[in-house]
């Protein structure tokens, strides 16, 4: 088992080659200290899964060792993963007042608040860990009180950024370019650095410019607009509450994590100035050109709002001449959810606008000036990429040695890394791996039970039921069931020809039973193989006399 001795170490089990599930593990004289503890959102691979969280075997064999888990901000891919795991791992969690109230509203609807120690902690707060000295430092980002982490040992000091961007009118507040200088001057040996935008040749931009821009999108629409953004940039939420007042028209949300989002900042002293919003009964009753509709699903969600609005199934109508405005980046992956609801919109009638077509969205998230800016107010002696994809990772550590860091370290999930003391070097590997929330069960993502699921959906079901007496003898006909099979029209042909097979496999089996079941097994697939190239999973049940 690895237990970090008098040295200081670095475990990523999620976020680190991939975009989402941030978990990071920082090691020191014995103990461990866990920043975030995310989810990433499942694509076509996991039929019927939703939620995709980490897998924290590696951490789990080590609790007695693990002192907290300290949060960055309140986005999913950073919380999400807490109300199914946090319980089990039975240490406190620290984090800032907006983000705690988002957390603990999760405890509570997973029933868990009692079983968390969930401590609250101010932006200018520091406090101990064991040998980690722990300070949030605020960062701009797209959702209030995003905060790097101050990680002080006497091994070196680590500053672990977060997600975060230069902004100069944040939603919140920001470190300053002094405050940063300052942080710098006590010396950093590493910067564990989001890598999401380091393609980006250009900053991100301020979410003060993006009201000049949805201003002008929504004021020359004709109709009712909605509005897709993540429920949880807060900023963009206040923008578009001021681009209604600009604009003349009512605020309408549609969505119960944009509800949540609201009730927690306006609780923590975010959006005092959203207007009125108005329900969604009452909006549509209103005149066309006077609704504003902030609503979720940019990403092609199935169950959100936007979705069920292009399908028709929302109290929330659309029509020919409204407009639908895409005011959040695309994430890959879910080009094609996102392309069917734009289809359906467009064949209601509907105009779409993206961040291709007009200035709607900024990122949250720091572009190559903004990673140089950082590196000169921080002066670390070396940068680890993380959040990111290998490429992103890879460019980030080129970019950086470029810009002037003596040195880089490339790592991805899994890798455990000796910071200090001594040259940064691999020292070992990690068991890493994916958790699938299926209803209210969560098992391996690529298990038994999703590797079925998919094989069931790619080559369809039979189930054959076959009747045998004591001697072996077939009783009556079989029964066979299709579930997914292609063969639609020559179906009752199909049939035949699968019943006759598993007829002559029982005339020509023998006692054992576990053959039997196979050669009926094999013989049936061989059917559904020659009639459609599919080789369906086959089930076969023997009901003895």
């Amino acid at each position: 088992m690895t237990t970090p001795n008098k040295e200081l170490l670095f475990v990523a089990l999620g976020g680190s080659g991939e975009i989402g599930m941030n978990v990071n593990l920082y090691g020191c004289d014995g103990k461990w200290l866990m920043v975030d503890c995310g989810v990433t959102f499942a694509d076509p691979n996991y039929p019927g899964i939703d939620i995709i969280l980490p897998d924290l075997t590696f951490i789990e064999d080590r609790l007695d060792d693990l002192l907290g888990i300290v949060i960055t901000h309140g986005h999913e891919d950073h919380i999400g993963a807490l109300p199914y795991l946090a319980a089990d791992l039975g240490v406190p969690v620290y984090a800032s007042p907006f983000t705690a109230g988002l957390i603990r509203e999760k405890f509570d609807e997973e029933g868990i608040t009692k079983q968390v120690k969930l401590r609250v902690v101010q932006e200018d707060q520091s406090f101990k860990l064991g040998p980690f000295g722990i300070s949030y430092v605020p960062l701009a980002h797209s959702i209030p009180e995003g905060n790097a982490i101050l990680i002080e040992t006497k091994y070196g000091n680590i500053l672990h950024t977060g997600d975060w961007k230069i902004d100069e009118s944040p939603m919140g507040t920001a470190s300053t370019a002094e405050e940063l200088t300052a942080v710098g001057d006590k010396g950093i040996f590493a910067l564990v650095c989001d890598s999401t935008n380091v393609f980006n040749p250009e900053a991100s931009g301020s979410e003060a410019d993006v009201r000049a821009g949805l201003d002008e999108v929504i004021g020359k629409a004709k109709g009712r607009v909605l509005v897709t953004t993540f429920a949880s940039n807060a900023a963009r939420l206040a923008t578009l509450g001021e681009v209604a007042k600009d604009t003349g028209r009512k605020l309408v949300l549609a969505g119960r994590s944009l509800d949540r989002i609201t009730r927690v900042a306006k609780a923590t002293g975010y959006l005092k100035d959203l207007p009125q919003t108005v329900d969604w009964d009452a909006a549509m009753k209103l005149p066309r050109n006077q609704v504003l509709i902030v609503a979720t699903g940019g990403q092609g969600e199935a169950r959100a709002a936007l979705n069920r609005v292009s399908e028709g199934t929302h109290p929330i109508k659309l029509d020919r001449g409204d407009t639908v405005v895409f005011s959040s980046k695309q994430i890959p992956g879910n080009e094609k959810a996102i392309g069917d609801i734009q289809n359906r919109l467009a064949s209601m009638g509907v105009e779409i606008v993206t961040d291709r077509q007009a200035f709607v969205h900024v990122s949250g998230h720091p572009g190559r000036p903004e990673l140089a800016q950082m590196y000169k107010w921080i002066r670390p002696q070396l940068v680890m990429p993380v959040h990111g994809e290998m490429r992103h990772l890879a460019e980030h550590a080129r970019f950086a040695i470029e810009s002037g860091v003596p040195g880089a370290v490339i790592q991805k999930d899994g890798d455990i890394i000796r910071l200090a003391p001594g040259t940064p070097q691999k020292i070992g590997v990690a068991p890493i791996g994916r958790l699938a929330v299926d209803g209210d069960v969560i098992l391996p993502a690529d298990g038994g039970t999703i590797n079925e699921r998919r094989k069931v959906a790619l080559y369809g079901h039979m189930s054959v039921a076959v009747a045998i007496g004591k001697g072996g003898q077939l009783i009556g006909e079989p029964e066979v069931r299709l579930q997914g099979v292609p063969v639609e029209e020559d179906r009752d042909p199909f049939l035949d020809e699968a019943i006759d097979a598993a007829e002559e496999a029982v005339r020509k089996g023998g006692k054992n039973r576990d053959k039997l079941r196979e050669d009926i097994r094999l013989a049936v697939r061989r059917v559904a193989t020659r009639w459609t190239g599919k080789k369906p999973v086959v089930d076969v049940l023997l009901i003895e006399a």
